[in-house]
């Protein structure tokens, strides 16, 4: 068995005034797994389900393999699919259930033996299949789900959001189970989440869907650190990234709310309105230099602490080592690597190509004397409480 390549051209699906998917394209590749992720609504499980056959596409194309499918029936298009439901017959056994396309299909008997055989020790089911799915754990319902998709031998396995019954260390192990034989049987598998974690951990290729659009597709490494857009950014990394908004002084850019520069002019055009985006776990603390912040709280994880700050108006969290001993209402000045930092146009939420300059490494008069600002501000406000 080995996968395809699915292509999808300007898909879209719209009922009357309401619409799904929005003139989307992108490539599954042959034998790769390729994520839909978003949040609900974003028209990540209508677009699989596009790609299944089961929505009718009111415009653009689905090729599987470069033939176009895009008007032919589910059967036609050489794909299995697994349900977030399971869709189990709860009166049949697990050998049943696996079995049952096979034999509606009419697959000769030897065939059906053969192959169930194979799925089940590839799956861990073989003790189980004469087992009712009542009997069974979810992690073992899920197997049974997806036996039933595997024993089909197609080279396209569709899967809409299969984990999100199961609780976090059996999804976890499911994870890794999933990646592991979604590579050894080579199939071109698409994937819709809402769980950035699956997303990131399992997939060749993800694509952020927002209000039936992509907001960007690429590798999970990509998208992490160079997100396209504000609510790329937004979404991907736990905690989230922080975004700062910056306003616009003469000579440069400071923090919303604060009155020291943070940056110079950018050459060239650019938008009135820019934000700074900076992950709390490339944020560190320095004894000089670096963003003077204020922290209001602190959350203990056990072997690392987020602290959230305040710079101006805005609100950050960095993620730090347990070692570091922070209190609230201390000054501490956060640093990040040069590249680490991240600007976006605030209008449009496109990413812009300046950010490798705001650099907070080293010390810098112009933090230095944010930070006595800051410092003295604390001062007054602890005094005249």
């Amino acid at each position: 068995m080995s996968g395809v390549e699915i292509e999808v051209r300007a898909l879209t699906k719209s009922w009357e005034e309401a619409t799904a998917v929005d003139g989307i394209s992108f490539t599954a590749p042959a034998g790769a797994f390729t994520v839909l992720l978003g949040p609900s609504g974003c028209g990540k499980s209508t677009s699989l389900r596009l790609i299944a056959g089961l929505e009718e596409a009111t415009a653009g194309q689905i090729l599987i393999d470069g033939e176009d499918v895009t008007q032919q029936p589910p059967n036609k298009r050489q794909i299995s699919m697994v349900f977030q439901s399971y869709a189990l017959f709860p009166h049949l056994s697990v050998a049943e259930n696996i079995l049952f396309g096979l034999k509606v299909r009419r697959v000769p008997v030897p065939e059906q033996s053969a192959r169930l055989e194979k799925t089940a020790a590839l799956l861990g089911l073989s003790e189980l299949l004469k087992r009712r799915p009542s009997q069974l754990s979810g992690g073992q319902q899920q197997r049974v789900a997806l036996g039933r998709a595997i024993i089909a031998e197609k080279p396209i396995c569709l899967m809409d959001e299969p984990l999100s019954n199961l609780d976090a260390k059996l999804r976890h192990e499911m994870r890794i189970e999933l990646r592991a034989l979604q590579q050894k049987l080579g199939l071109t598998m698409v994937y819709v989440t809402h769980d950035q974690a699956e997303a990131i951990s399992m997939a060749d290729k993800i694509i952020v869907l927002n209000g039936g659009r992509i907001e960007q597709a690429a590798s999970p490494r990509a998208i992490y650190e160079t997100p396209a857009s504000l609510f790329t950014a937004r979404f991907i990394g736990t905690p989230p990234m922080n975004l700062l908004r910056l306003a616009k002084q003469e000579g440069g850019w400071r923090i919303a709310g604060d009155t020291a520069p943070f940056a110079e002019s950018f050459d060239g055009p650019h938008p009135d309105e820019l934000v700074l985006g900076l992950r709390p776990e490339d944020l560190g603390v320095a004894d000089s230099g670096g963003l003077p912040a204020l922290v209001e709280s602190i959350e203990y994880l056990g072997s690392d602490n987020l602290i959230d700050c305040r710079v101006g108006s805005e609100r950050l969290t960095a993620r730090l080592p347990h070692r570091h001993r922070i209190t609230p209402g201390e000054l501490v000045r956060l640093t990040w690597a040069q590249g680490a930092a991240h600007l976006f146009n605030a209008i449009t939420g496109e990413r812009l190509a300046e950010a490798s300059r705001l650099y907070a490494g080293s010390s810098h008069d112009l933090q230095n004397d944010r930070g006595r600002q800051i410092a003295a501000n604390s001062t007054a406000a602890t005094g005249a409480s």
